[in-house]
Formats: C-alpha cells, sequence, structure tokens
C-alpha cells in the first residue's frame, strides 16, 4: 500500500479523485486540519497513478489558499466590529458630555441649532464645496453678520471639545462632527423638555414618556455618519442668509440650492434664528410653507410628535452630510494584545 498525507487549514471536504485503482478515506478532523489519506492497490502493478498524485495536491493546494483568504476575511470582519464597537461608544460617552453642557445652558439650545445649519447650509452643488465641514469655527466666518449672537454656542462647542479629547482614544474630535452631534443633543434635549412639560413638569414621568414614544431609532443613519474632516480655510462668504432678517423667498432659494424644499424648511424652523414663533409666523404667510407649518404645529401638540421629530430628524440627516466624505474609520484605535506569557494563572 502507498500512503501519501497533505495537510489543509481549511475545514470542507477535498474533491474524489476519479481512478479505477484508488480511493480516498476522509477522517473526522480536530480544529481545522484534514488528513487526506490515498490508498493504491499495488496489485497488477498499477500502484499510484501520478495523476491522482497531482490532483489531490493541486486540489489541497487550492483548499489552503481558500483557508488562508477566510481566515483574512475572519481577521477583517472582527476588526470592523472592534471599530464599530470603539466608534459606539466614543459617541455614546460625547452624547454624555454634550447633553450635560447643555442642561447647564438650555437658553443656547437655538444657538447650538442655528450653529449646525448655517455651518452645513454653505454646501455649493456646482462646485461641490462648503457643507458641514466645521468652518463656522474659523474667526473669518463665525464674524459674519448670519453668525451674529452665535459666538456663545461656539464656546460651549469648544468647551465641551476639551473635555471629549482628553478622554479619546482615537485622536482629537472633528469640529465638523462635534458641532452636529451638539444640534441632536439639543433637539433631543427639546423634545425630553416637551415631554415632561406634557407630564405637568414630572421629570420622571416626562422621560419615561420621551423613551417610550419618542424617534431614537430615527438616529441611526446620522450617527453612522460620523467621521467628518475639518475645513481649514472659512467658507465663501455670501452663501448664508441673516435669517431673522430674510424674506420667506429667501430661505426658499436657499434650500433649493442644496436640494431641499418647502417641507423642509418648514421642519427646520427651529434653527432659523432665535424665536421659532416668530419665524413659524413668517413661513405660514406662504401658500407652499404653510400647510406644512400647520402640520408640525399639530404633531407637536401630539403625544408621540411622530411626524414633526421624523421630519425633523431625517432633514438634519441630510444637511449635516453635505460636503461631507466620511471617515469610518475615524476616532478607532489598535487594541492592546495580551502577552499570554505573562499571565498568571
Amino acid at each position: 500500500m502507498v500512503l501519501v498525507s497533505f495537510i489543509s487549514t481549511v475545514p470542507c471536504l477535498l474533491p474524489v479523485v476519479h481512478s479505477s485503482t484508488s480511493t480516498i478515506s476522509r477522517y473526522p478532523y480536530h480544529s481545522t486540519t484534514i488528513r487526506c489519506k490515498i490508498e493504491a492497490e499495488v496489485g497488477n502493478g498499477d500502484g499510484l497513478h501520478r495523476r491522482d498524485f497531482l490532483y489531490c495536491l493541486g486540489a489541497t493546494a487550492a483548499l489552503d489558499l481558500v483557508a488562508r483568504s477566510s481566515y483574512l476575511i475572519d481577521v477583517a470582519n472582527a476588526a470592523d466590529l472592534i471599530q464599530r464597537r470603539q466608534r459606539s461608544d466614543f459617541q455614546s460617552s460625547i452624547k454624555t458630555t454634550l447633553l450635560t453642557a447643555i442642561k447647564g445652558s438650555p437658553d443656547l439650545v437655538p444657538s447650538i441649532l442655528t450653529l449646525a445649519l448655517n455651518d452645513a447650509i454653505t454646501y455649493d452643488k456646482a462646485t461641490k464645496s462648503g457643507g458641514a465641514n466645521g468652518s463656522i469655527r474659523l474667526s473669518a466666518e463665525i464674524s459674519r453678520p448670519e453668525n451674529k449672537g452665535l459666538a456663545a454656542a461656539l464656546s460651549l462647542v469648544e468647551e465641551a471639545k476639551k473635555e471629549i479629547d482628553s478622554y479619546s482614544k482615537g485622536g482629537p474630535i472633528s469640529y465638523a462632527d462635534l458641532i452636529q452631534l451638539a444640534a441632536q443633543s439639543a433637539v433631543k434635549s427639546t423634545f425630553l423638555a416637551s415631554a415632561i412639560r406634557k407630564c405637568g413638569g414630572n421629570v420622571e414621568k416626562g422621560s419615561l414618556l420621551y423613551t417610550a414614544y419618542g424617534s431614537s431609532g430615527q438616529w441611526g443613519l446620522f450617527e453612522r455618519n460620523f467621521g467628518r474632516s475639518d475645513a481649514q480655510e472659512p467658507d465663501p462668504d455670501g452663501r448664508v442668509p441673516q435669517w431673522e432678517n430674510a424674506s420667506v423667498q429667501e430661505m426658499k432659494d436657499r434650500f433649493k440650492a442644496i436640494g431641499l424644499g418647502p417641507r423642509q424648511l418648514a421642519v427646520m424652523s427651529g434653527f432659523l434664528g432665535p424665536d421659532q414663533a416668530a419665524t413659524e409666523a413668517l413661513l405660514a404667510k406662504d401658500p407652499e410653507v404653510a400647510p406644512w407649518v400647520d402640520k408640525y404645529q399639530r404633531s407637536r401638540e401630539t403625544v408621540s410628535q411622530t411626524d414633526y421629530e421624523v421630519d425633523l430628524i431625517t432633514t438634519l440627516t441630510k444637511l449635516s452630510s453635505l460636503g461631507q466624505t466620511i471617515n469610518f474609520e475615524a476616532y478607532s484605535y489598535p487594541v492592546k494584545r495580551i502577552e499570554l506569557g505573562k499571565l498568571k494563572l
């Protein structure tokens, strides 16, 4: 009997060798090892055919390549899961920091919303420039007339950034990300405050109401778009209206320029200057915008506020991704390897 053994690291079966004088027997393997045993009868002088030998050798080599590829894919998938967990944990910490900061300065909520809008709405489709790139932090941009009154909101973001950077393991957070996440936190704090009011000021009941009826699940795409880059120069001047002084037509034109319409303009009324009620009263005079203003006003009176909340989250998500290529590996970091030899058992 002639015996040829091959070892592969692939947990699958080898193809059958077609030969009238040889048989293949397969044995259970341990871990990921397979043994291929070729038995050939020596009778009649046939022995092990060279063709059979090469066939099995080639098949084993191919399976070894597949095994290595599968291993690399498994490693890549594991690394991806680790990165996702790191980014998710980091984002959760950021939200906690921002919510605490906003809770201490609730009067800045309208300014925080406008800060995020004005940073994003500089986007120009023709030149693919501007957008949610953090350029509003630069003195040449924050000092423009349309950004008057937003310095305090920017200061809150800057202070939050110092704290966030102190515990970040994957490098400093970009202003582009932080400004948009601050807007999200401001929106959530507003919805929570509304729920508490509907419960007669009872914080515990209000929080439970918001948890039960809120649209937190709608933030998925917004939170995935995490990894924006900061611009190093201010965006071109003249792209952002002075919202409190702008006509409805000017507002509509600006929203149209970035691919949004009357519906999105109405739902973003809380972002258009410091006085939402005054802005909505102005928008209600326009026949295209008025139906949406009425719809969202009625929605805010319901327990769930579903129409208003979902549309607001959807619009903010689109705005916050304008002009940005997201780095989905941002803020991830190498995992420290454990040296098993140094473990004390």
